[in-house]
């Protein structure tokens, strides 16, 4: 089955481009299934992007999904036409008696900050508390990953001498789990951040279990409450030129800028960048979907809680 998606959302042409099958709400009504309701709260600049990187991988799946997208009341985005916000996106206030069977909160630019001097913190911990009671399983990416830790268990982050940048090799440390089925023993992740988790914080707390992790750039994926959180600290979801538009961004405005590791061909920024992680993310994706939201997650979404 497909994704069901708003009509008109610009992932869908994109998307089409990509001989990846997408449906819109007008068609997916004649179908007489009950769809996974996932919500997607987008914290990125580029919602855009961000939409069609994660779209690509939800559609690997042949359960049929209803996508929703989720904004802060109290943040206004400056890089996302307004038009687009206002037919895509609901306010949190609007949602937050509804239900989903899976949701998925993204990074967000602002790592360097203290998570409370954050102007949407207080919006933030709000979502955070709701999603425990109205969502079967969420997945946090990178910031929100270090901030729902944070927030959840009190794990703190700590600044990187410099930035986590590049293709590194991931370890799974519990094969069996289902989220890993058909993984291989090592598995590549993009990572772009400033901050880190320590992963003896992680062992010492009794509700977390770290079950991947990385030689070079440290925690990976974090669980708890038996998959109904996955904490995430890399960019699975990352298309093949996004570290090469934020490289090319960024040293062209400071001089500090090293090349992502392990990520063009030959460590030349002149050759293209080599895709050594897209297998593993649609897999880990569809492991989710499957085995943490639709095989948990009850017919009545009510019951949710």
């Amino acid at each position: 089955m497909p994704l069901r998606l708003p009509d008109k959302l610009p992932a869908i042409e994109l998307l089409k481009h990509e001989n990846i099958f997408v449906m819109d709400d007008t068609r997916a009504h004649t179908q007489d299934i009950r769809p996974l309701k996932i919500v997607i709260l987008n914290l990125m600049p580029l919602k855009i992007t961000t939409e069609t990187d994660l779209i690509r991988l939800l559609s690997n799946t042949p359960l049929q999904l209803e996508i929703s997208f989720m904004k802060l009341k109290s943040h206004t985005p400056k890089n996302t036409p307004i038009e687009h916000m206002m037919m895509f996106y609901r306010d949190f206030d609007t949602m937050r008696e509804e239900k989903f069977d899976g949701m998925i909160i993204t990074g967000a630019p602002v790592e360097q900050l203290e998570f409370e001097d954050v102007n949407y913190w207080s919006e933030m911990t709000a979502i955070f508390d709701w999603a425990r009671t109205h969502v079967m399983s969420t997945l946090y990416i990178c910031w929100a990953a270090q901030a729902g830790l944070y927030y959840y268990y009190g794990i703190p982050k700590y600044p990187l001498a410099k930035k986590m940048f590049g293709i590194f090799p991931q370890h799974t440390l519990d094969p069996q789990l289902p989220i890993f089925r058909g993984f291989d023993d090592v598995f590549q992740m993009p990572h772009s951040r400033h901050t880190e988790v320590h992963r003896d914080d992680i062992l010492r707390h009794p509700d977390l279990s770290l079950i991947a992790e990385s030689a070079d750039s440290g925690v990976s994926i974090v669980m708890a409450r038996g998959g109904r959180e996955f904490f995430i600290t890399g960019h699975l979801e990352y298309a093949p030129d996004t570290l090469d538009k934020e490289y090319r961004r960024d040293k062209d405005v400071r001089d500090d800028v090293e090349l992502p590791r392990h990520y063009y061909l030959d460590d030349n920024p002149s050759q293209r960048p080599l895709v050594s992680w897209r297998a593993h993310a649609n897999l880990l994706y569809a492991n989710w979907i499957n085995y943490y939201v639709y095989q948990e997650t009850p017919f009545d979404i009510n019951q949710i809680g």
